[in-house]
């Protein structure tokens, strides 16, 4: 397997597929880099190269006991990027990742980075506060704690529904694609994933997207279950000068396979612009 080994030990996985402007992407919880697979092949086919590394603690990278915070997962991309030396990125971060992107931009800049693109992102906050009353509250995320230290195989297989907004009848998400997303849940840390729910839900990243002073572009499904549109898409589009927010209708919050065609072109057009 492609590793590298960062400053404090840990060993993170990560794929490096085509040739061209780098695309680096940054996956959701508690997936890993294989979230991206439909985007990394339609974009190195299409001359760009691209990168994506398993979170420490998720998929083939090792399982630190510490560490687990979006300060450290910041660190990892920014180790990452160094090690391959590559400049002119565009950044993409889905759900947890738009929140390692943002942290990684306010704690190292931009100077790396052309680009940044957010979809289902948790950016800029997720937990409901006074001054973020369309968060989530506390219990949400103390319930989903619960379930993963309870019986996480059964509390994943149930994530999915919502994850895909299968929940309905018009559900048109395939049950091959909810096994992958176990596949992949079932291979990181339990300690890892547990506090990883805190990372991306506790963290405020205001000041990372105020920091922002590249192209952005945030995608967001309306039929968003697990991130609240109003307190990431809308409040992200607020924070970060000159973006462009774009809205699938219908679409769940891994809308990276139910409209990966929508989405892979959407990519295209906005690394070519």
């Amino acid at each position: 397997m492609t590793t590298f080994t960062t400053q404090d030990g840990t060993e993170i996985y990560y794929k490096d597929w085509g040739t061209g402007p780098a695309v680096v992407f940054s996956h959701g919880w508690p997936l890993n880099a294989d979230a991206w697979e439909k985007q990394m092949v339609f974009l190195a086919s299409n001359d760009y190269r691209c990168i994506a590394h398993d979170r420490r603690g998720h998929g083939r990278s090792s399982q630190p006991w510490q560490g687990n915070d979006m300060d450290t997962y910041a660190d990892d991309l920014s180790e990452l990027i160094e090690k391959l030396a590559v400049s002119g990125i565009t950044l993409v971060g889905h759900s947890t990742g738009g929140g390692e992107v943002a942290r990684y931009i306010g704690r190292h800049g931009s100077q790396q980075v052309a680009k940044v693109v957010l979809v289902g992102s948790v950016t800029p906050l997720m937990l409901k506060t006074e001054d973020n009353p369309d968060g989530l509250p506390l219990k949400t995320f103390d319930g989903i704690r619960a379930g993963v230290s309870a019986d996480r195989a059964q509390f994943f297989k149930e994530l999915s529904k919502p994850f895909y907004s299968a929940t309905g009848p018009d559900a048109k998400v395939s049950k091959g694609i909810r096994n992958a997303f176990w596949l992949q849940a079932m291979q990181g840390g339990l300690k890892n994933e547990l506090d990883c729910i805190k990372a991306f839900s506790e963290t405020d990243f205001t000041e990372d997207l105020k920091a922002f002073d590249i192209e952005t572009l945030i995608i967001h499904g309306d039929d968003d279950q697990i991130v609240p549109i109003d307190a990431s898409a809308h409040a992200s589009y607020r924070l970060i000068k000159n973006a462009v927010l774009k809205i699938y209708p219908g679409a769940p919050h891994g809308l990276t396979d139910t409209h990966k065609d929508e989405l892979n072109a959407d990519l295209l057009a906005f690394l070519r612009n």
